[in-house]
């Protein structure tokens, strides 16, 4: 992944107790409920599913105003995925990868190389970004893993 002028590199690992399978399914689903799993504030609007890519756009309100996203991601099953965002005070060019763990358990890595737009304030510090999106993951790890056993429990 290409580092531009301007650009930082962000790279955290999180781990899931749920199966690599699962856990690609549920995080390549792309939903406009994605916001309440991540417990953020965010409109989403999927433009286009297929089984090799996805396309939605996202709309936040922030304090100077609205940031509005573009997402194309492209589906590289079974474990890895990578999305292109555009937007209005940033681009982001992210890749995700699952691996199996011993335990039954999957480990996610997503990579990312963020870009501010002539809107978007600078890059925020690797320790806080990091930080956040730590929390996104976890937020969302919760969700995946109640939705793992609710499965089990289903079947």
């Amino acid at each position: 992944m290409p580092k531009a002028a301007g650009s930082a590199v962000y790279e955290i690992r999180t781990k899931f107790r749920a199966p690599a399978p699962f856990v690609y399914r549920w995080c390549t689903d792309y939903t406009p409920d994605d916001a309440r799993l991540e417990k953020d504030e965010y409109a989403r609007k999927i433009l286009k599913r297929g089984k090799r890519a996805v396309v939605y756009e996202d709309l936040y309100e922030g304090p100077d105003g609205w940031m509005w996203s573009h997402q194309e991601v492209t589906l590289h099953p079974p474990d890895r995925w990578h999305a292109e965002s555009t937007g209005s005070h940033r681009h982001w060019t992210l890749d995700y990868t699952l691996r199996p763990l011993p335990d039954g358990g999957t480990e996610l890595t997503l990579r990312g190389v963020r870009r501010p737009t002539a809107l978007g304030a600078r890059n925020p510090p690797k320790a806080r970004m990091t930080k956040e999106l730590r929390q996104a993951w976890a937020n969302f790890g919760r969700a995946l893993e109640r939705d793992y056993r609710k499965e089990r429990r289903d079947a």
